[in-house]
């Protein structure tokens, strides 16, 4: 990962750094890894992420097609 700093404008430069970081999801790795998770607790995680996402896309296609 490369970020350019331009005109010696450090601030702008790590304020850019932060939200490729937070794109790229490596915060929210940084949070899972500090404990160690058993097996079973990430299963069910993944799980209900899953859940999650297929409810919001449900609702997104329902939005869509005009039911509501």
């Amino acid at each position: 990962m490369q970020i350019i700093v331009r005109e010696n404008n450090v601030d702008q430069a790590l304020r850019a750094l932060k939200k490729k970081l937070q794109r790229e999801g490596v915060y929210r790795e940084m949070k899972l890894r500090r404990h160690y998770e058993k097996p079973s607790e990430k299963r069910a995680r993944e799980k209900a992420a899953a859940v999650r996402r297929a409810r919001k896309l449900d609702r997104k296609r329902m939005e869509r097609d005009g039911v509501r």
